[in-house]
C-alpha cells in the first residue's frame, strides 16, 4: 500500500468527466492506495481524478460518524433521484485550507457497482449523502467552488489563484501511474 499524491485545483484532468472503469480485475490495489491516501489527508472521501486517475470511482469513509459502520467503494455511480435541501459546510482534498457552505439534496436515491462489479442501488441521506454528492461532482469535473454565488468566489479568489500555481508547479513533476493494471 503507498500514499499517492492528491491532484490540486488547477489541474486539467479535475475538470474531465471520468471514463467508466469497465476492468475490475488488479482493482484492490488502486482502492487500497486511494483508501491510504485518504486517511492520511484526514479526508472522508477520494474520487480517482483526484489522485490523477481518469476513472470514475470514488471512496467514502464516515464510520466515525454513526450513520455507518464501515467506507465505501463506489463504482459508475450514478444519483437517479434526490429530495430535500440542505446547506453544509464542505472541504476538498483538491482545494486544501477552502471551506464553503454548499447546498444540496438531503437525500439521494443511488445506483452503483461494487468493486467486483456487481450493481446495486440504494438510498443515502445525511453525511453520506453529502459525501457522495461531492464525489461525484468530482467525477464530473465540478468542484465545490462552481457550486456557490459569485460573488462569494470573489472572497476565495487569492486562494484559489494560490492553489492553482503550486498546481501547475506540482504538474511538471508528477510521476504517471503505471503501476494499476487495469
Amino acid at each position: 500500500m503507498a500514499v499517492m499524491d492528491i491532484v490540486h485545483y488547477g489541474d486539467a484532468i479535475l475538470r474531465k468527466k471520468c471514463k467508466p472503469v469497465k476492468q475490475f480485475n488488479g482493482i484492490e490495489r488502486l482502492l487500497d492506495d486511494m483508501f491510504d491516501t485518504m486517511y492520511e489527508a484526514d479526508g472522508i472521501g477520494l474520487a480517482a481524478n483526484q489522485v490523477g486517475l481518469n476513472l470514475h470511482l470514488f471512496i467514502i469513509d464516515i464510520s466515525h460518524t454513526e450513520e455507518v459502520e464501515e467506507p465505501f467503494i463506489f463504482i459508475n455511480g450514478e444519483i437517479v433521484g434526490s429530495e430535500g435541501e440542505c446547506d453544509y459546510d464542505e472541504g476538498c482534498l483538491s482545494i486544501p485550507g477552502v471551506t464553503l457552505n454548499v447546498t444540496r439534496p438531503e437525500s439521494i436515491d443511488f445506483k452503483y457497482q461494487s468493486q467486483n462489479g456487481e450493481w446495486s442501488r440504494k438510498t443515502f441521506s445525511g453525511l453520506a449523502a453529502r459525501a457522495i454528492q461531492h464525489e461525484i461532482d468530482h467525477l464530473n469535473g465540478v468542484f465545490i467552488v462552481d457550486r456557490i454565488q459569485e460573488i462569494d468566489k470573489m472572497f476565495i479568489q487569492s486562494e484559489l489563484k494560490d492553489i492553482e500555481a503550486q498546481s501547475k508547479e506540482e504538474s511538471k513533476t508528477r510521476q504517471t501511474l503505471t503501476r494499476y493494471n487495469f
